[in-house]
């Protein structure tokens, strides 16, 4: 089983001019220690259930930027990006570009949005959420069209919403066939649908149970595109507080590795958590040291 480090909130100890050493901080060590994936929200205020829409948040893309820089080996991406945001050869380009820069460790996380009064607030169009997933997939669709041999398709593209007169892609993603592909979101019928047709990774929230009825419905979805599903990596989005006696609101790592292997057994191979302990990297050593080792052990 993979882990994953989800940062989502920057309010740290010495404000503003302390948030770029101290995430570099945080990503060396959770690099150092083993985490496989390390991710950044695409969101320009805080969210609701991390902090109020005051609080410091980066854009997504130029904190990945950096993060690659500060990094060896872990993966990178937008958990997830919103598809209103960019057009989609920028998110291809940004996707491609992050790649290349980080030596093949580029994700593209994209799924069909959420957050209408940060849209409405900073001037963004908001359509309606049907029209969201059209322009998901229609951006899916491009995608895997510059992503396609050395230079891109370089065919035009013509769909109800986007048109592109030349898919280039130069220079072409260091991953291959392409940056893996993750659609985060649980919607039964399309989202599911379009992890099916497009995607190399889903990412669901929920309970064991919640997680792997997804997963089946993904599956029936694959059986109806004739793909098979284990091409798919299944992953989830979970949260923890570690501490090495699980005093308080705290569980201990064999506690937690005991709850994520209930997620194994429901079919998650990738599980990307979020620390509200941050930016403790003792919390990240203790997580190397005692979580990751086990987690490896389990299917």
């Amino acid at each position: 089983m993979k882990l994953g480090l989800q940062i989502a909130s920057f309010t740290w100890p010495g404000g503003t001019p302390a948030i770029g050493p101290t995430l570099g901080e945080i990503v060396r060590k959770a690099d150092e220690v083993g985490f496989d994936s390390l991710w950044v929200m695409d969101h320009f205020w805080q969210i609701r259930g991390v902090g109020p829409v005051e609080d410091p948040m980066l854009e997504g893309w130029t904190t990945l930027g950096f993060m690659a820089a500060q990094t060896k080996r872990a993966r990178l991406g937008l958990m997830v990006g919103g598809i209103h945001y960019r057009n989609p050869g920028l998110w291809v380009k940004a996707a491609t570009t992050l790649d290349v820069l980080s030596g093949g460790r580029a994700w593209l996380g994209i799924g069909a949005a959420w957050n209408q009064a940060e849209s409405e607030g900073l001037g963004f169009p908001f359509p309606p959420l049907g029209e969201r997933f059209e322009m998901l997939e229609e951006t899916l669709k491009i995608a895997h069209g510059m992503w396609e041999g050395e230079l891109g398709s370089q065919r035009e593209f013509h769909g109800r919403l986007f048109h592109a007169g030349r898919l280039l892609n130069s220079p072409q993603s260091l991953s291959r066939p392409r940056v893996p592909i993750m659609i985060g979101g649980g919607g039964e019928k399309k989202t599911l649908r379009l992890v099916a047709q497009y995607a190399d990774a889903t990412n669901v929230f929920g309970t064991p149970e919640g997680v792997a009825r997804k997963y089946a419905i993904l599956a029936e979805h694959c059986a109806a595109v004739g793909r098979d599903p284990d091409e798919i990596e299944r992953s989830t989005l979970q949260n923890i507080r570690v501490t090495q006696d699980g005093g308080g609101d705290t569980e201990t790592p064999t506690q937690i590795v005991d709850r994520f292997g209930d997620f194994s057994d429901a079919g998650a191979q990738h599980i990307i958590v979020g620390m509200r302990q941050l930016p403790d990297l003792d919390a990240l050593e203790l997580v190397g040291r005692s979580v990751i080792p086990q987690l490896r052990s389990l299917p």
